[in-house]
């Protein structure tokens, strides 16, 4: 009888490892499911999602230069030539672009389509459209296009960037040199990265940093997600020294940039006319040390004004060289990129209000934003 036990509860013991086993298997099984699907990956099938969308932009510009170069021309030549004129010549350009409805509507960057004559638009089965430029905005590099004549219904779906996490896959799709249908895989390396930082002062925008290669021709194409949805617009890479950054226009100012150009032709941006440096306690001490400092500086967190634009609204409203803004619409501004963003948010017109520290006072002054100008 005792060893009938024995063997009953051996027996237990074996139905107990085999379950775990199965239920382990099933596990692995399910795993395996999520990740591949007839042998095939989920690139392969986030791509087969927005592939069709994606498509090669190429654009012709007329620009007039000379013939000759007049400080390589013999002076006798010169001479016999006469004064060189202006010489019209074709010059070409390329990039990418996804289609986002079904009306042919494609997001791609400014800098691709930007004071073009001529875009042709090639389709991902090779059809080839022309293409008109409904508009663009050079502070966000954001341009729409529209497909003449199309009546494909192949349009990306459009995911939320405001969800994204560093680490994420991304995937970037485009036409880089030329080479039609590329895909490059990576992951989200950075989120909010400030594209002043990179160099371009002239622009307004937070971008999603990427170890997907996007090499020339990948301009304007889509960064993808996991889930074969477009989170940003492939705008730019890092040459040189830390190469083999890439960086997108977040999704989500790429629909609203685009929404208001389908509307208005063009998107207004505030503009205060500061030129603005980062201050902090320590740069504060340092400064205020030096015996030859004019003037001594606050020694706290703010947005410091080195220069005034003549005409501007922040000469209209009375701001000076040295004054530190330290709030903004009763927020507190830390950094400058902390003020760019609450001024892009103000209505154009009407009073913006901002808490400057002049003098060891703080002072408020009301200052009416008009449109950046230079931009129509």
């Amino acid at each position: 009888m005792k060893i009938l036990k024995i063997k009953f509860i051996n027996l237990i013991q074996i139905f107990i490892v085999v379950c775990f086993c199965l239920v382990n298997f099933s596990q692995k099984v399910e795993v395996l499911a999520l990740t591949s699907s007839d042998d095939h990956n989920f690139v392969s099938s986030a791509v087969k999602n927005v592939g069709p969308a994606v498509v090669k932009i190429d654009t012709e510009r007329l620009v007039e230069r000379q013939q000759f170069d007049p400080t390589l021309l013999d002076p006798l030549l010169r001479d016999l030539l006469g004064e060189q004129g202006l010489t019209p010549e074709r010059e070409r350009g390329q990039g990418s672009g996804v289609i986002i409805n079904k009306n042919g509507l494609v997001l791609t960057n400014a800098h691709v389509v930007e004071r073009v004559d001529d875009v042709s638009v090639t389709l991902a089965d090779g059809t080839i459209c022309d293409g008109q430029v409904l508009g663009t905005d050079v502070v966000t590099d954001i341009a729409l296009v529209k497909i003449e004549d199309s009546s494909q219904s192949n349009f990306a779906p459009l995911g939320n960037s405001e969800d994204l996490e560093v680490g994420d896959w991304a995937i970037a799709l485009g036409t880089p040199y030329g080479l039609e249908k590329t895909v490059t895989l990576g992951i989200v390396s950075s989120l909010h990265r400030d594209i002043n930082s990179l160099g371009f002062s002239d622009k307004r925008l937070d971008l999603i940093q990427t170890d997907a290669a996007i090499n020339p021709g990948n301009s304007g194409g889509p960064l993808i997600n996991s889930n074969g949805e477009v989170i940003g617009i492939n705008t730019l890479v890092r040459s040189g020294p830390g190469a083999g950054l890439g960086f997108a226009i977040p999704i989500n100012l790429a629909k609203s940039v685009s929404d208001q150009l389908l509307k208005n032709g063009e998107v207004i941006h505030p503009y205060l006319g500061v030129q603005l440096i980062s201050l902090n306690p320590k740069i504060a001490k340092e400064h205020n040390q030096d015996p030859n400092s004019l003037v001594q500086l606050p020694e706290r967190n703010g947005a410091l004004i080195q220069s005034v634009v003549p005409n501007s609204p922040a000469e209209k409203a009375g701001l000076r060289r040295g004054d530190l803004v330290i709030a903004a619409e009763n927020i507190s501004i830390q950094e400058p990129k902390a003020l760019l963003d609450e001024v892009e948010k103000a209505q154009i017109g009407k009073v913006f209000l901002l808490n400057v520290l002049r003098d060891n006072k703080e002072i408020q002054i009301n200052i009416k934003p008009e449109p950046l100008p230079g931009l129509t």
